[in-house]
């Protein structure tokens, strides 16, 4: 599938205030055609606003947003080549799977043999092939979710909003659906846009993330450069689990009292006093605390400035009694000095 040149959006310093809270706070961005694009943040940090002014629900206090070139901060929802998965589904109690998928269709008067046969093109693109007749009650909740993903992609959309969709699912289904939307984005190969305060749900589907803060973006980058040099305390902190590091420690550890962050399972723990190379950054310290948690314990250590350091080790030949006996001990914590992250001074 040819993709396009032109970025499928462009927030061109956007802003959205209620009264005195700045919900999105002159925000610039750009999403390719084609991305799976997730904008990731706690509650309260922008992301959703930014969805609702992608989709027309609400507008910008100030800025622009180009759909595919077009200006469309102005536009009404229905006038956007856009459609929204949302957490509740929203789909029509009384209607069954078929016709809830059809619905769109139906609007536009399409004739009857083409909706049919797209909503079939639908039941197997979302793998519900033998569901078109059941009522939404008679389904689970991955089901439910995947017709109304379904309903969504019938009208063939530029661009797909997806508002925490996988919110209201128990873990593993979750686990599952993440798999699983990926492969169908990749399939209809349009623009994703997902939003989510689940950073293993980001992390896991997307080709990049935005990591919002206080209606600002904190960072842009692909999963990888996102967990590994994160740009911000924020986002080390945010975006998984770290250890921040400043003031004086830092300076006796790494030669310089800028904040720095180190993920838990970069660490290496051994028996304190052991010898390491030049190229890791290395500090004794006592085990505070241990929690084991199957497979893999995390480790509470102090070191010196009485700052802890969590450190995450897989249980590859140790048991829990093994792991829980350590607490007390004399360590010694070591990481290779490119694992680190510098957060500015």
């Amino acid at each position: 599938m040819n993709k396009s040149s032109t970025p499928a959006i462009r927030f061109d310093k956007v802003s959205r205030h209620f009264g005195d809270v700045k919900a999105v706070d002159q925000v610039d961005l750009e999403i390719q055609d084609g991305e799976f694009f997730s904008m990731l943040g706690p509650s309260g940090s922008g992301k959703t606003t930014c969805l609702r002014m992608l989709a027309g629900f609400d507008r910008p206090t100030s800025g622009q947003i180009h759909l595919y070139g077009q200006e469309v901060s102005s536009l009404p929802p229905y006038e956007r080549d856009v459609n929204t998965v949302f957490q509740d589904y929203a789909l029509f109690p009384h209607m069954n799977v078929g016709d809830n998928i059809a619905y769109g269709l139906m609007v536009k008067k399409v004739a009857k043999d083409e909706r049919n046969k797209r909503v079939d093109e639908m039941l197997d693109l979302v793998q519900l092939s033998g569901f078109i007749g059941r009522k939404p009650l008679q389904l689970s909740g991955g089901q439910r979710q995947r017709v109304a993903l379904a309903r969504a992609l019938i009208n063939h959309p530029k661009v797909l909003l997806l508002d925490e969709p996988l919110g209201a699912l128990d873990l593993k289904l979750r686990q599952q659906m993440q798999v699983e939307l990926k492969a169908i984005q990749k399939r209809v190969g349009i623009t994703f846009i997902f939003v989510t305060h689940d950073q293993e749900e980001a992390i896991t589907m997307s080709d990049r993330i935005a990591v919002f803060n206080q209606g600002r973006i904190e960072q842009i980058g692909a999963p990888s450069e996102i967990y590994e040099k994160p740009a911000s305390a924020f986002v080390a902190g945010f975006v998984g689990v770290s250890n921040l590091v400043s003031g004086d420690v830092a300076k006796q550890l790494t030669g310089q009292p800028q904040t720095f962050s180190i993920r838990p399972e970069k660490i290496y723990m051994n028996p304190a006093n052991t010898t390491r190379g030049a190229d890791m950054i290395s500090v004794d310290g006592t085990v505070r605390d241990v929690v084991y948690l199957g497979l893999y314990t995390r480790y509470l250590v102090e070191i010196q400035g009485g700052i802890d350091l969590v450190v995450v080790e897989q249980n590859l030949k140790t048991t829990s009694m093994d792991v829980l006996s350590t607490k007390g001990q004399k360590v010694n914590l070591a990481w290779h000095k490119d694992h680190i992250s510098r957060m500015g001074a």
